[in-house]
């Protein structure tokens, strides 16, 4: 199995999600292949070869950041070849935001789902039985609340880095169902 996980990170707090959604993944499946990169260096081909693809972001102003929008713009190409169709998607993210609602994430995520459902992809969330969801867990995956009451950069909890692991390696599980079907 070939599991890409893609993200923008702007402090860190996001790579070190995906960090640990990789290494639930590589728990969950021992022998699945893990490729770590940035939006930035996200190529389409590491697209067409990944069986899984989990994205991830920090939340600006309600929405994704920038660079992992483009990203998905520049796979708009492999939707016109129905590349991406029957791959197994996932999504994570972080932020701050005030009040402690997390500052437009359930929006993001739904927007990367978005993009998988349009893609033709199949989309994994985060049960509630999962470890972790309590603490850093929506419905649509794992997700790391990176600010301080005043808005700045705080970092993500190891509560937050246990949900990413779970996610991994439920993604994991699923996925190599689904491939063995």
């Amino acid at each position: 199995m070939q599991v890409l996980i893609a993200c923008h990170s702007d402090y860190g707090n996001t790579k070190k999600m995906a960090e640990a959604i990789a290494a639930g993944t590589r728990a969950g499946q021992p022998g699945a292949t893990v490729l770590l990169r940035s939006a930035e260096q996200t190529s389409l081909d590491d697209l067409r070869g990944a069986d899984v693809i989990i994205f991830g972001t920090p939340v600006h102003m309600g929405s994704m950041a920038w660079q992992m929008k483009q990203l998905i713009d520049r796979a708009a190409k492999l939707w016109m070849e129905g590349a991406l169709e029957g791959k197994i998607g996932g999504v994570f993210a972080t932020g701050g935001g005030f009040g402690g609602g997390g500052g437009g994430v359930e929006q993001t995520m739904i927007a990367l789902y978005s993009n998988f459902l349009e893609h033709g992809m199949i989309v994994i969330g985060f049960p509630k039985s999962l470890p972790g969801y309590a603490d850093g867990g929506l419905q649509w995956g794992p997700y790391g609340r990176s600010g301080n009451h005043e808005g700045m950069p705080a970092g993500v909890t190891d509560a937050a880095l246990t949900s990413a692991r779970s996610y991994g390696a439920h993604v994991a599980e699923v996925a190599a169902q689904l491939i063995a079907v």
